[in-house]
């Protein structure tokens, strides 16, 4: 089976449909808790809309429609086996094959030179501050699954994003030092071009 593109909405849905069977609504109220919004862009509009598009690729299955009290009927889907085999085969080329992503800080980085140098340091600190917190709130996430013995292969990604984030906000710091000892040039502070 050819590998087949799955975006990552239809990726995080396909695995909420491998641990049981749930309705769109259950899964957006699992990315919130989980805190999976961080990696994956989701709406419950999206969710819905992606949970459609897997059932008339055969991925996903409805199992059930409910109501409770006044609320609208919520269908229930379950993973099919073709959507087994379709989030497997993503999940392993996601790992295997890096991808050409276009990150905002990567960009605003080769732009760095529009800004004047107090500004560019004062916005690289502002990260540097939200990466703090962005890294202490792993940390307590962390903890929180440590103590309830989840085994790590569900929480692998945390320790992997706060490497990345602990990473960025060391390049940063490094970074904000160069630029206030006035090791980096700055183009409003070089030589008129003749």
């Amino acid at each position: 089976m050819a590998v087949m593109s799955l975006a990552p909405l239809a990726v995080a849905a396909l695995a909420f449909l491998v641990e049981r069977p749930m309705h769109p609504y259950e899964m957006f109220q699992l990315v919130l808790k989980r805190r999976e919004d961080r990696v994956v862009k989701v709406s419950a509009g999206s969710l819905y809309r992606t949970v459609e598009k897997l059932e008339g690729l055969g991925f996903a299955e409805q199992v059930g429609v409910d109501r409770e009290g006044n609320r609208p009927e919520r269908t229930t889907y379950r993973i099919t086996p073709a959507g087994r085999e379709a989030l497997t085969l993503a999940v392993q080329s996601m790992l295997a094959t890096p991808a050409v992503e276009y990150p905002e800080f990567t960009l605003a980085l080769s732009e760095l030179h529009v800004l004047p140098r107090p500004r560019a340091i004062e916005a690289l600190k502002m990260r540097t501050a939200e990466l703090d917190a962005d890294i202490l709130l792993i940390d307590r996430s962390v903890e929180i699954v440590s103590e309830r013995d989840l085994a790590e292969v569900y929480w692998i990604d945390l320790p992997y994003r706060r490497a990345v984030l602990t990473a960025q906000r060391d390049w940063i710091a490094t970074t904000v030092s160069r630029l206030e000892a006035g090791e980096i040039s700055w183009l409003s502070e070089a030589a008129p071009t003749p």
